[in-house]
């Protein structure tokens, strides 16, 4: 795991409050950040505290979800974007890649919250008539100042008419359209099958083949759908992503962990037609290396997501 070379010396009395409207979260409790600081220029500190545990992204066997740290960082960008860089509220963030890497030694859970710190370069920033329009983030992840992991991830911004006349009809918030169809009444997954407890937490449904199945959204999800969006959100790809790692694996997932994510958004995935999941186990390299399974979202015969993730055995 390669580390971004900083000079980041920001104090907890140099941190700044974070606004809960800057992480786009209505509910107070899912907020992860606790602060924030420039550390430069086009550089910032951000702090968070993971929960001991969590209703949707539990612990596995002592350790906790790498998934925290997908939404730390999903938290982060509009943070940055609203705190560092004056975009205004209400403009749309639109994920493009993300990719992270942990070191699963480091996710161990106590008897207390976690706290984390994010050192976050900002580079090739594009802007337009003065407005913020894009950036990558290149992010060292940090516990108790040890290295946790690392991140890379671009975004882009667009203002609320720029992104009207991108989406046309289907600028559609999920409050206002119908679930979407999964050819009748299907059941999800069995829990056990993608490492969850609760069917309410499953997002996938079977299909005829063993590695393929149909995203399920469901808007009620106090989570995933924290607010009305008209798109399927970037942690609920993930989400899926990670679900189909454990399924296509079956028996041989057991209690893992996924340790890394390469993940690209192509096009918006609709709420208006089914969108086909599909994982495959990469053949390994050389004996012992992490499983690795390639998972693709497909809507309309067009490819609209792809993560690549790695697993690592969480008792070990």
């Amino acid at each position: 795991m390669t580390l971004v070379s900083h000079a980041h010396s920001t104090s907890q009395a140099q941190l700044r409050p974070v606004p809960q409207e800057f992480t786009h979260k209505r509910v107070r409790a899912e907020v992860l950040l606790t602060g924030w600081a420039p550390a430069g220029e086009d550089r910032v500190t951000v702090t968070a505290r993971w929960p001991r545990t969590h209703s949707f992204y539990a612990p596995v066997a002592g350790r906790h979800d790498p998934m925290l740290l997908a939404e730390t960082l999903r938290q982060s960008i509009p943070l940055i974007s609203h705190a560092l860089y004056d975009v205004p509220l209400g403009h749309h963030l639109i994920w493009q890649h993300f990719t992270y890497e942990v070191t699963p030694g480091a996710l161990w859970a106590g008897d207390a919250p976690m706290d984390v710190e994010l050192r976050i370069t900002c580079e090739d920033i594009t802007r337009r008539g003065g407005r913020l329009t894009a950036l990558t983030m290149v992010i060292e992840i940090l516990r108790d100042g040890l290295p946790l992991g690392t991140a890379h991830t671009r975004f882009s911004s667009h203002a609320p008419a720029i992104y009207r006349r991108l989406r046309g009809e289907r600028c559609t918030v999920s409050s206002d359209v119908a679930p979407m169809p999964l050819g009748g009444a299907v059941p999800v997954l069995p829990p056990a099958l993608v490492n969850r407890e609760h069917a309410d937490d499953v997002v996938l449904c079977p299909t005829a083949a063993p590695d393929q199945w149909l995203l399920h959204v469901d808007y009620a999800h106090p989570i995933l759908f924290d607010h009305p969006v008209d798109h399927a959100p970037g942690m609920l790809l993930l989400e899926a992503a990670r679900q189909a790692a454990h399924a296509v694996q079956g028996a041989r997932a057991g209690a893992v962990l996924p340790v890394r994510f390469e993940s690209a958004f192509f096009r918006y995935v609709e709420f208006d037609a089914p969108c086909l999941i599909t994982a495959s186990v990469e053949p390994a390299v050389y004996p012992g290396e992490r499983p690795c399974v390639s998972v693709t979202a497909r809507q309309e015969d067009t490819e609209a997501f792809s993560c690549r993730v790695t697993v690592a055995d969480a008792t070990a």
